[in-house]
């Protein structure tokens, strides 16, 4: 006889992580049904909120004066507005969505409808990144700081040209091991204040720690070329060094979120459970 899961004082007030897992399969469901139209303009504002972020994070890391370490945890948390628009706002990110591979796991919806799913989403989001960044340029952001702000967006995007192809992969991976574990609590979130505290901490981790973020690369290294070909900035970026970057990002990205993440939990919480039992336990 099966025996009901009664939930720990630890989780008093709170989803338990089977429960998660339940609304996460739900989520992907809802995610592949809805329209591809609505689902594009979700992704550019997605697109342009984590270029919203990176931003913000380019303003701290335009004061040379800050030490390393406190220019990296206020970047972090700077970075982090992005992903709160997301999960308080609404808006699609392709990243967040590598969790949506639980719903085919779970026989909810087919592998079809996720890869078909993940290109409307990238593709808008990639949109939104480069709007978002000719709109930064059209501002002359980066004459902030006496011009420091658009070196500093320049210095960011030729460190990440720089690495090598398996390091860009490796950290994509880490990166987005923390984004979708940000989006799984946020699942549980009740309140927008649950969905800010939700993001905070993973984000910061990730950006303090230099991981890769595709999405956010999709910001960093179009506004960096189109600073560079300003002269408002000098650097040595080149589109074939964004590409080689963006491609590692990608793929890291996918295994550490649908693989790390979403597989992960799926397969601890419920690849036993029947077909159609919506239990959570």
């Amino acid at each position: 006889m099966k025996v009901t899961e009664k939930p720990s004082s630890s989780y008093s007030g709170a989803m338990t992580p089977a429960s998660i897992e339940l609304k996460a399969e739900r989520v992907a469901v809802t995610k592949a049904r809805t329209d591809s139209v609505s689902a594009f303009v979700l992704s550019i504002m997605a697109g342009a909120f984590i270029s919203l972020g990176a931003t913000f994070m380019l303003v701290v890391k335009s004061d040379a004066t800050l030490p390393f370490a406190a220019t990296q945890l206020l970047g972090g948390f700077s970075f982090s507005l992005g992903l709160f628009l997301i999960l308080a706002a609404g808006a699609e990110l392709f990243t967040g969505n590598c969790l949506i591979v639980m719903g085919p796991l779970s026989g909810r919806m087919a592998w079809g409808s996720l890869l078909k799913s993940w290109v409307v989403v990238y593709v808008g989001n990639l949109i939104g990144c480069l709007a978002f960044a000719a709109l930064m340029f059209a501002a002359d952001a980066g004459s902030a700081n006496g011009g420091a702000l658009a070196q500093a967006a320049v210095s960011v995007a030729e460190g990440k040209a720089a690495l090598g192809w398996g390091t860009i992969f490796a950290r994509g991976i880490l990166c987005n091991l923390l984004v979708c574990l940000a989006v799984w609590v946020g699942h549980a979130a009740t309140t927008v204040t649950d969905k800010f505290f939700s993001a905070l901490l993973p984000v910061m981790a990730f950006m303090a720690s230099g991981f890769e973020h595709c999405i956010a690369n999709m910001f960093f290294m179009p506004y960096a070329l189109m600073l560079q070909a300003s002269g408002a900035a000098a650097g040595s970026l080149d589109l074939m060094g964004a590409l080689y970057n963006i491609s590692a990002a990608t793929l890291g990205n996918i295994v550490g979120g649908a693989l790390l993440v979403g597989a992960a939990y799926w397969f601890v919480y419920a690849r036993g459970r029947s077909k159609g039992d919506d239990s959570g336990e």
